[in-house]
């Protein structure tokens, strides 16, 4: 984990006037060279960069004025507010106003470049014909003209951002994606209006076949129309963030002088008592005071079954109350709710940048200087050697612009990415960062822990044996009188099995724990005894008629408890961590992808060994200390291979912090999210084998994405530099890269 100074200050914030890779690569550098900068990644797909940096040494001011010498403009919080707080940031998460406002207004753009270019194109193609010219009662150059008028308004209006941003980075020695586009446009508009107003100018004695108003307005409105289905297909890779933030609801029924109000959820205290009726979304994390119901924890956790909720138990806010009122005491409200800090954690990893990305930024930081060399080689070549005429070498000067497409490039990791941690969000699987999201493919040892990753984390009754001919229920409601008394796991155990076989415990007159080996009372004038196979041997307590009952339990790696009435023993129960429902299912997909499992734990060799065995897993490590797990974690690293290591995320910190890939199996608010790469909401280790497969299919489609920009560019440039494609064929192409980048990545949201 990354280990930044106390004063470093972290913020995420947005960047407007971003096209292209270009761009990213410019407003990196911009920042990174400004003093007291000490890391800044820019993700294109959300138009944000996150920038960590040293307040005495830069303040926000400084950090904007980096950005605009580069450009571009960095949108600062609101003054006043503080930018840090948990509802401002699910504000501006939330808020979607802006980016509607800049949708709708390119929506305006493309439809009146729509409704001028086909006009354009169409008078452009059939107007120069004989048989039209007889039916027109207007003359060459009055169509001309009118082509002209309807092109500047094309240019003026639908075009002005590529031309306005363009011009501001020309201002400060910069170029991108808008300079190619206003480059390769302008040079064809102006060329033609300068036919049509000046032939002179150019000895040009026919005008007709020197006018390219319509490959101008064309390819503007062809560019405007990608913008606008990668606009929509981008807002589409943060759904996850959005479906996270719409799960607090807007008003809590609070506790307030004794009488219940209603208020907006951000008015809610720690401490405050709340009330969730049936139907409702828990407003915020809490303890529950009174009541019972189940709640749909599926949009946090993944699980698409609902928990039963008692007094004392944990809720998290944003889950919905199923079928039962609660009284609910607030333990976390605002930025330390559950729901917070995983948004937090989802907006960080969307925003981080992965080591795969590398290769693209290097490309494109001299990609467009590289381009427009080019493009003027190709003009002067077919200009000066080619011997063609001007007109013709422009064509294809405008059509190696067009063709060169950064956009695809700069895309083609963050949506991925985006995708990807949105993916993971909406199954319960919170992942820290890009980086670990492509490492975890490389992953070929996954070492468990045993208790609470494979296993339950908590001893269940599997096993109860009365002796001889002994009345069970009997015995087992003498077991649950005295175990009700004591607050011992084992004794829980015992007693919610009572329970589950509907046997009331009786009354006990009398009750002494002895620490470590088990208690004694008095039931119904009973003498009972309740302990391991030691304890009743220091009470000189006959265990015979259940000897070959413990040794059974012991060779099976379960704990033997004891039940004694009035000396003689009445039963005996296996108690062990149940092993989870779905651990051997998720072992045996880990094998299928090729990954070497191995069970590492603090237990004796053979409670360990029967678990293994009963869960398919061949290697197995035993009876080892918390601190000696990074050890065994860092010899099998030294074979070689990159490790995976799974654990309840606090007992396990050394050994998740030493593996390649840290796991942390977590459930509710309990969830080491600190600690871990990985952080798996439900507990289920079926979700570790869907982090590896997402993790596979992310690292998959960014190869696509990255091959596909590449070569599309490899090829297109050349096939342009040679004459042989139209600019408006190049301007829908280009516009299409990057919306199947995009979609490509959306692919990620489907079930594999």
């Amino acid at each position: 984990m990354e280990n930044k100074s106390p004063r470093v200050q972290t913020l995420t914030l947005p960047v407007e006037g971003m096209t292209c890779a270009s761009c990213v690569v410019r407003v990196e550098k911009a920042l990174k060279n400004t003093d007291g900068i000490e890391s800044a990644s820019v993700n294109l797909a959300t138009e944000k960069v996150t920038v960590s940096f040293d307040p005495a040494k830069a303040d926000l001011n400084r950090l904007s004025h980096a950005v605009e010498e580069a450009g571009y403009k960095l949108v600062l919080p609101s003054p006043g507010r503080d930018h840090e707080s948990a509802d401002q940031r699910i504000n501006e998460l939330t808020s979607e106003r802006a980016k509607d406002e800049q949708f709708r207004k390119l929506r305006g753009e493309f439809i009146l470049g729509v409704i001028l270019t086909i006009p354009i194109m169409v008078v452009s193609m059939i107007g120069m014909t004989d048989w039209f010219m007889a039916w027109s009662p207007l003359t060459m150059d009055e169509i001309n003209r009118l082509l002209l008028a309807g092109t500047s308004v094309v240019m003026v209006v639908s075009g002005k951002r590529f031309f306005s941003i363009a011009w501001r980075l020309a201002r400060h020695g910069s170029a991108d994606m808008n300079t190619l586009v206003a480059v390769g446009t302008g040079s064809a508009y102006v060329y033609s209006a300068i036919v049509v107003l000046f032939p002179r100018w150019l000895q040009v004695s026919d005008p007709s076949g020197h006018i390219y108003f319509d490959t101008a307005a064309t390819i503007i409105t062809l560019i405007l129309m990608g913008r606008l289905l990668e606009s929509r297909a981008k807002r589409r890779t943060t759904d996850a963030i959005r479906n996270l933030m719409n799960l607090q609801p807007k008003m809590a029924r609070v506790l307030r002088n004794g009488a219940e109000v209603d208020i907006p959820v951000e008015e809610v205290r720690r401490d405050d008592v709340f009330f969730v009726r049936p139907g409702e979304r828990v407003p915020v994390d809490g303890v529950i005071l009174k009541g019972t119901s189940s709640v749909d924890e599926s949009l946090v956790t993944g699980e698409s079954m609902p928990v039963e909720k008692i007094p004392g138990k944990n809720v998290v806010g944003g889950t919905i109350n199923k079928d039962g009122s609660l009284e609910v005491r607030a333990t976390a409200v605002g930025k330390d709710t559950l729901i917070s800090q995983i948004i937090r954690l989802v907006e960080e990893a969307q925003g981080s940048k992965a080591p795969i990305q590398t290769l693209a930024d290097r490309v494109a930081s001299v990609f467009v200087p590289t381009v427009i060399g080019i493009a003027v080689v190709t003009f002067l070549a077919w200009f000066f050697v080619g011997g063609i005429p001007f007109s013709s070498s422009l064509i294809n000067f405008v059509a190696v612009l067009i063709i060169a497409c950064p956009c695809a490039l700069g895309l083609a990791t963050p949506t991925a990415i985006m995708v990807g941690t949105g993916r993971g969000a909406t199954q319960g699987i919170l992942i820290r960062n890009a980086e670990s999201l492509e490492r975890v493919h490389k992953v070929r040892s996954i070492i468990l822990d045993k208790t609470g990753t494979l296993t339950e984390g908590r001893p269940a009754v599997t096993d109860f044996i009365p002796a001889g001919k002994q009345d069970g229920r009997l015995v087992l409601g003498y077991a649950a009188a005295v175990e009700n008394r004591s607050e011992h796991p084992l004794a829980r155990a015992i007693v919610e099995f009572a329970a589950r076989e509907r046997v009331l415990p009786a009354d006990v007159e009398s009750f002494k724990a002895v620490s470590g080996l088990g208690v004694r009372a008095i039931v119904n004038g009973a003498e009972i005894l309740v302990g391991s196979p030691s304890f009743m041997k220091d009470q000189a307590t006959d265990i015979s008629a259940v000897a070959a009952e413990i040794d059974g339990l012991a060779s099976q790696g379960k704990t033997a408890v004891i039940v004694a009435v009035n000396g003689t023993a009445a039963g005996v129960f296996g108690v062990s961590d149940t092993v989870k429902s779905t651990s051997r299912k998720a072992v045996e997909q880990l094998k299928e992808l090729g990954i070497n499992v191995i069970m590492l734990t603090g237990d004796s060799t053979a409670t360990a060994g029967s678990v293994a065995k009963s869960l398919g897993i061949d290697q197995v490590v035993a009876d080892v200390l918390p601190q000696e797990k990074a050890l065994h974690v860092r010899r099998i690293q030294e074979q070689g291979t990159v490790v995976a290591m799974v654990g309840d995320g606090i007992n396990d910190a050394p050994a998740l912090a030493q593996a390649d890939v840290g796991i942390a199996m977590g459930t509710g608010t309990d969830v080491a999210m600190e600690t871990a790469d990985i952080t798996i909401m439900s507990g289920d280790l079926l979700n570790v084998v869907h982090a590896i497969s997402l993790s596979r299919r992310t690292v998959r489609t960014i190869k696509q994405n990255l091959f596909w920009a590449f070569v599309y560019n490899v090829i297109g440039i050349p096939v342009a530099a040679l004459g042989l494609l139209n600019p408006m064929y190049a301007a829908a192409a280009m516009a299409m890269s990057s919306v199947s980048v995009v979609s490509n990545s959306l692919r990620l949201r489907t079930k594999s």
